[in-house]
């Protein structure tokens, strides 16, 4: 009897610890993705060079790092913010790029909301079915190490002269896809209770959202042949 309490007591507890996490996780996301759209907004209003924009992304990868290593500490809440806030910012100049555009409003609108779809949509599905995707771990490390590669590639190519517009839509296509992937292992890692940091899960989640939503307007941008 005493056995079976404790089995039960145990289930409780794993029970409430799973739903704090998943609280603090989407409400951390939310104050991270209204923050970013501040700084996405003061970004555009003081329009940055576009290399700006590259170089939000690539001073993030130190940020990133540094909140791995401190992700347990008081630290940690502060990095997530300067991290998001930083790659909002560099949002600015690319928004204002494709806002100069021939309807340039409805791309970005239109990327926003399939990028809300998506993000919405798998959630939803994740939560209801409460599936677990962390079988998808290995192909989805695979894959971010393909697109580190493929970055890279299309960031140094041009300076040797060689321009390949089909490599790039292909690119996007792939890191849409390696994001609704992230998307799914992320959420189901945190409803299954296999996470136990709520700021790298938000973190895990605003990745997801800012590279499907910045690829989305890419694709988007190409099919509407500006």
């Amino acid at each position: 009897m005493d056995k079976a309490q404790d089995l039960a007591y145990s289930a409780q507890e794993s029970v409430l610890r799973t739903n704090k996490m998943i609280r603090n996780t989407y409400m951390l996301l939310a104050m991270t993705m209204a923050f970013s759209t501040v700084t996405a907004v003061i970004s555009m209003a003081i329009n940055p060079p576009f290399l700006f924009y590259i170089g939000s992304v690539l001073v993030s990868f130190v940020l990133l790092f540094v909140l791995n290593r401190k992700q347990n500490t008081a630290a940690a809440l502060p990095l997530a913010f300067a991290f998001t806030g930083l790659l909002g910012f560099g949002l600015g100049p690319l928004l204002n790029h494709y806002l100069a555009l021939q309807g340039g409003g409805q791309i970005v609108m239109t990327a926003l909301g399939m990028t809300a779809f998506t993000f919405v949509g798998l959630s939803a599905y994740v939560m209801s079915s409460k599936k677990d995707f962390s079988f998808m771990g290995g192909f989805l490390a695979t894959g971010a190490i393909v697109m580190l590669i493929a970055m890279v590639a299309l960031l140094v190519l041009p300076l040797f002269g060689v321009h390949m517009p089909a490599l790039h839509l292909a690119f996007s296509a792939l890191v849409v896809l390696l994001m609704a992937g992230f998307l799914l292992y992320d959420t189901s890692n945190i409803v299954n209770g296999k996470y136990d940091n709520y700021v790298m899960a938000t973190v895990g989640l605003y990745l997801s959202i800012y590279n499907l939503f910045v690829h989305l307007l890419h694709l988007v941008g190409v099919l509407s042949n500006d």
